[in-house]
Formats: structure tokens, C-alpha cells, sequence
């Protein structure tokens, strides 16, 4: 962590300096804000907490529960979502409480004794390494938590207002309202305290619905679910229990003559969850199968797993439901997608605009990257920094991605509950899991050419970070201290665009302007774009800063050399990738990286050794591809995201 630029700090250092809005938040929620969240779901809770990062935007979140949340239905969570604890800052500790899944066993009827089940496979959980982060299980409240306690502690203090549920808006055309900039009124109602059952209306200038699947918002945007009725009814119960079935602590697709099981080991021990398969629903079923008890879901369980048994002590929760895939056309209130035309001033996340089963662990995780890409957004767009252009961009790339998720999530739930002798082999499940790990993991999600998203025309340069896909971090040496570390670690949640000039063969050497008795004209490479970056009005570090700003504050530069460190001092090095900051304005020394000898971030990642640029925005995920030298195209392409200082 990097804490005392401004002063010496002994306390703890998480919990940033208040500013803007959170330096007086006022306890109740305000007749007008910035940005209205409903809903402190995994999407809400995102979005708050990158929000937090933005403190000259007022942003409040409701919740229509009176607290926090306590039993979370969702716990699955894959690798990306861990990269992006890793950027809000709390990935080593919900690593310490998650359960790890390591592999997963396949178990089906015995040749010999069909009406038995045996091991039949037992694969890696990543027989790929796509990610050096685990596979959790966590249960969601605490996934809040951590979120919650990151928006506490922003300089906005973001902190839910409980109590308060959506009831209506409506959006007017901001060209004719008497508030241009809050142009969305919003119904809401108390739910508890002593204000419960009143209504009250408040301006906002957007608003975030995510407020589940029965989502107020999207029925107020007149969005509506389209897709696959439910036709297949699951049990789902959290227990503890003994029983004699030897990988009950590890994750496993149970297939017998009985039915399927999925089951998944929790946090903490003992506990763990059983999807139950309760089998085909009729058409005149009229909900019947809800009704299905726990006496009953345990005695099914017990039929899937003979010969084993299960002795259940105590259920901490359980329902039954049907799975169903469910879609809107968009994600925002807006189907006039011409450029000038009144941009989108509402949106929808999470389950709000797509559902689907709970067997493939996604939900959760792709909600969360819902409530990043949006707020990220709407932070720059709130804070003057980008144009409203900006937020078509959300509908454009989360919807896409969320039909992928749809269309995955149909297959693997179909085979969850295919019997074995009706696969085309029987291998097959345990091969489609092996073979798809990439899509659950969270990491096929590749974004398509867009005002933030370059084409592909650099990419031999960097073939390892695919332009519109997650940066996916690899090893590196911190030049000031010695210290290895990974990459994409080192990238925060504040906001910030990063860009990563990986150098060429040439050492370490000074920018243009310090390289006494060279011709300018003759210097190429690291130092020319240095200088570029350093002074050229052009440059994303002049032409959008700020009065008063770090020139860091809204682009981090990071400068990696193919050079080991014991060959150069951070002194040899441009001084724009060692920029002055804080009041004190002291050298800031790590952002400056060298290859590892034995492994290579060239090499792992494919960059060419004449250098390169990879631009990545502040939810992780590649923006653009440049050469060393294509600082006019660097520019341009910024040109499209911020808008100049006046």
C-alpha cells in the first residue's frame, strides 16, 4: 500500500482522507443526489463502493431490508471476481475465509451395480492455470460486508441507507427540465423506523436498479424478462450433517438412476450446499413443486447417494426453484442509440436484467462486473470527466456478455440434469467441464470495438493481453525495493486508467528533455513517449488535468524494461514514470518494473520485444494495443473517453 505521500500516517491506512460529499454526508437521504442505487445486492454494493472513489459525486444506495444482509443465497465465486477483490482490497482476507476449490469429482451409476454410485473422474478445478487466483465459495453477506466497509472508508463515505424501498420514476428530457442535471424523479418509500409507509420524491441525475429479479426499475424503464419458461425444479438446502460419502468436502456432479446432486462444500466447515434435482416440472404444475419440504429434499438426496448416506443435524437454510433463463433486449432506458440523441439516464444490473441457474456459480460474478463497468462510468461522466456518450457503453458490452452467460448456463444446467446413459458418452460431463473452465472462471468476457475499446490491429505486439479482455497480470520485479510481484495487483479500484509502457530492448535512459547534448529528433522509444507523456498538450497527463492534480490522478503510468533490476537505478529512468505527488510532492518510485530473469513477462505474455503500450481501464479490462511510437493514436484514442479541461 502506498499511504504517506501527504503526512505521516499511523492509523490504519485503509480508511482514506473524507472529501467532497463525504466529508458532511448527512445521515438521511437527501432531496437530490448524483446517483441513486437501488438495491445493496452484489451489483448495488459494487457500484457503491467504486462510487466511493468519486467524491464529488453525491451517490446514495437504498435497501428496503432494515440491515445488512445475513443469508446469502448466492456463495460461488470464481477467479475474476477475486481479481477484482484484489482491486477493491480485501482478496487476501476473504481468501483466508472462503473454501477452496481445488478439484471437482464426478460421481455416477456403477457398471456393475447401477443402483450404486461411484468415482468415476476427478479433475483440477484449473487444469489451465487461467488464473493465480482461486475458485471460493463465500457466502455472500460477507462479500457485502467487505464491499460496505470499502465505501465506508472511500474519501465519499458511501454507507446504505436501510429502510427505504423503489417505488416509481420518471426521467424528462434534461434539454426542457428545470433541473438539467437531475432530471430523473424518483418515488421511494420507507420501510422501517419511524418513518415506515411514507413516500417522498427525490431528484437524481441517474439511476442504478439493482434492485433482483422482480426489479422495480426495470418495470418503471418498461424493460421487461424475455426467454425459457422454468421447466426443471431444484432443492437447495445449506446442512449440517455426518454421512459416510467420502468427498463431502469437496465439490462434486453427483448422477444416479435417482436423480443429480450438485454439491458444494462451504466456508467454515461442516456446512456445505446440495442442489437437489426434483426432476421435470408440468406445464399445470401452478407452483406445487415450491411447496416440496426439507423432509423431502433429504430424502431424495439420500436416494441419489446410495450406497451412501446422510444423517442431517441441522438445515441453516433452504429452498426450492426452477430454473429459468430470462433476458432483456437492454440495459439502460434508452432504444435511440444515434449519436446526439438523449443518452441513457437509467440503468438495470444484476438480476434485474438476466437470469439464470445457480449451478454454474455465476450470477453473483457477473452481477459484480455489472455494478463495475457502470459506475466506473458513471463516475466520469458525473464528474465532468467524459461525456454522457460514455454510458451507452454499459447496455452495449454487459447485455452481450450476459447472453453468453445465458447461453453457457443453458448447456451446463441441461447436463446437470441429463442421466449419464443419455450423454454421448460418459465422460462427457466431466470433459465439458474441463474443456468450458475458461467461460465459469469469468474470463471469455471480451469486449467489441467502442470509444474505449481499440481495434486489434497492434495485437501481435502483445499478444498475452487480447484487446477487450481482462489484463491478466503476470509476474514482475519493482525496481526501488527489489520487490516480485504481480502486475495486475498493483491496480487499485480509485478510478484510474492505467496505461503499461513495456520498453524495448534499449536500457533504461532519460526523457528527451533531460538527455543532454542528444538530438530530440534522433531519440525514439521509452524516452521520446516519456516526454510526450511528460509535456505534449496532446498527452492524456496535460490535456485532462485538473488544477491542483497529481499528474497521476487520472492516468497511472507504469513502465516496465526487459532489463533485470541489478542493471539500472529507478534514477536512469524518465521522470514522468517517477512523477512528484501529495502536497510534499514527493518522488513516487513504484511504478517502475523489470522483468524477471526466470520469468519473463515478455515471454509469459507475449510482448515484442520492440516494445509496446497497453492501455486498461479502471475495471481491468484491455482498452488498446499501441507501438512505443504511436503517440498521436495514444491521443486520439483518450480524446474519445475524457473531455479537455477548460
Amino acid at each position: 500500500m502506498h499511504f504517506h505521500q501527504d503526512g505521516y500516517v499511523s492509523a490504519d491506512p485503509r480508511i482514506e482522507d473524507a472529501a467532497g460529499y463525504g466529508i458532511d454526508r448527512p445521515e438521511s437521504l437527501p432531496d437530490v443526489v448524483d446517483v441513486l442505487i437501488v438495491g445493496s445486492g452484489p451489483a448495488g454494493m459494487v457500484a457503491a463502493a467504486q462510487l466511493a472513489q468519486y467524491p464529488d459525486v453525491n451517490t446514495r444506495i437504498i435497501e428496503k431490508r432494515d440491515g445488512r444482509l445475513v443469508i446469502g443465497q448466492a456463495d460461488g465465486i470464481q477467479a475474476r471476481s477475486v481479481e477484482t477483490f484484489q482491486a477493491f482490497g480485501f482478496a487476501e482476507e476473504i481468501m483466508r475465509e472462503g473454501y477452496h476449490i481445488t478439484e471437482m469429482a464426478f460421481w455416477n451409476p456403477d457398471p456393475d451395480n447401477p443402483a450404486h454410485i461411484i468415482r468415476t473422474g476427478r479433475p483440477k478445478d484449473d487444469e489451465t492455470g487461467v488464473s493465480e487466483f482461486p475458485h471460493l465459495i463465500v457466502n455472500q453477506a460477507r462479500v457485502l460486508d467487505y464491499f460496505a466497509q470499502f465505501a465506508r472508508q472511500s474519501p465519499a463515505r458511501i454507507e446504505p441507507d436501510y429502510g427505504i424501498e423503489f417505488v416509481d420514476l420518471t426521467v424528462e428530457d434534461p434539454a426542457t427540465a428545470a433541473d438539467p442535471k437531475h432530471p430523473v424523479s424518483v418515488i421511494v418509500r420507507y420501510t422501517a423506523g419511524e418513518r415506515a409507509g411514507q413516500q417522498r420524491t427525490i431528484r437524481a441525475g441517474f439511476v442504478i436498479g439493482s434492485d433482483g429479479a422482480r426489479s422495480g426499475v426495470r418495470s418503471a424503464i418498461g424493460r421487461t424478462m424475455s426467454g425459457d419458461q422454468a421447466n426443471h425444479a431444484w432443492g437447495v438446502m445449506d446442512v449440517l450433517a455426518n454421512t459416510d460419502f467420502p468427498d463431502i468436502r469437496t465439490k462434486c456432479a453427483i448422477s444416479s438412476k435417482h436423480g443429480n446432486i450438485l454439491l458444494i462444500p462451504r466456508e467454515g466447515g461442516h456446512l456445505f450446499r446440495m442442489y437437489v434435482d426434483l426432476g421435470e416440472v408440468p406445464a399445470d404444475d401452478a407452483r406445487k413443486v415450491r411447496q416440496t419440504s426439507i423432509e423431502e429434499i433429504i430424502a431424495k438426496a439420500n436416494a441419489i447417494l446410495t450406497p451412501y448416506s446422510l444423517d442431517v443435524k441441522n438445515v441453516a437454510w433452504h429452498s426450492v426453484y426452477e430454473v429459468g433463463h430470462r433476458l432483456t433486449d437492454a440495459f439502460d432506458d434508452t432504444d435511440d442509440t444515434t449519436p446526439g440523441s438523449p443518452c441513457p439516464r437509467v440503468f438495470i444490473t444484476g438480476d434485474a436484467c438476466h437470469t439464470h441457474s445457480a449451478k454454474a456459480g455465476q450470477g453473483m460474478n457477473v452481477s459484480m462486473q455489472d455494478g463495475f463497468n457502470i459506475a466506473w462510468k458513471l463516475g466520469q461522466v458525473a464528474s465532468g470527466r467524459s461525456s454522457d456518450e460514455l454510458l451507452r457503453t454499459y447496455s452495449a458490452e454487459r447485455q452481450v456478455t450476459a447472453k453468453n452467460l445465458i447461453d453457457f448456463d443453458k448447456e451446463w444446467s441441461t447436463l446437470m440434469a441429463t442421466p449419464q446413459d443419455e450423454l454421448p458418452d460418459k465422460a462427457y460431463l466431466e470433459e465439458f467441464y474441463v474443456k468450458t473452465a475458461e467461460f465459469p472462471a469469468g474470463f471469455m468476457t471480451e469486449y467489441t470495438e467502442s470509444m474505449i475499446t481499440a481495434t486489434t490491429e497492434n495485437q501481435e505486439l502483445a499478444t498475452g493481453f487480447p484487446v477487450g479482455k481482462r489484463f491478466k497480470s503476470a509476474m514482475v520485479n519493482r525496481v526501488c525495493d527489489a520487490y516480485p510481484l504481480h502486475l495486475g495487483h498493483e491496480a487499485k479500484a480509485d478510478g484510474r486508467w492505467r496505461v503499461y509502457v513495456f520498453a524495448d530492448r534499449a536500457a533504461p535512459a532519460p526523457a528527451v528533455e533531460a538527455a543532454v547534448g542528444v538530438d530530440e529528433a534522433a531519440v525514439t522509444g521509452v524516452p521520446a513517449l516519456a516526454e510526450w507523456f511528460e509535456s505534449d498538450p496532446a498527452s492524456p497527463l496535460v490535456a485532462y488535468r485538473r488544477t491542483g492534480e497529481d499528474i497521476n490522478a487520472l492516468v497511472e503510468l507504469n513502465v516496465i524494461y526487459q532489463q533485470p533490476h541489478t542493471e539500472f537505478d529507478f534514477t536512469d529512468v524518465p521522470q514522468v514514470f517517477r512523477p512528484y505527488i501529495g502536497k510534499f510532492g514527493l518522488e513516487y518510485l513504484e511504478k517502475i518494473y523489470a522483468a524477471l530473469p526466470d520469468d519473463d513477462i515478455f515471454e509469459t505474455r507475449g510482448i515484442s520485444r520492440d516494445g509496446a503500450v497497453v492501455i486498461v481501464r479502471p475495471d481491468q479490462y484491455v482498452s488498446g494495443v499501441f507501438p512505443l511510437d504511436a503517440r498521436e493514436e495514444i491521443g486520439k484514442f483518450f480524446a474519445g473517453v475524457f473531455l479537455p479541461e477548460e
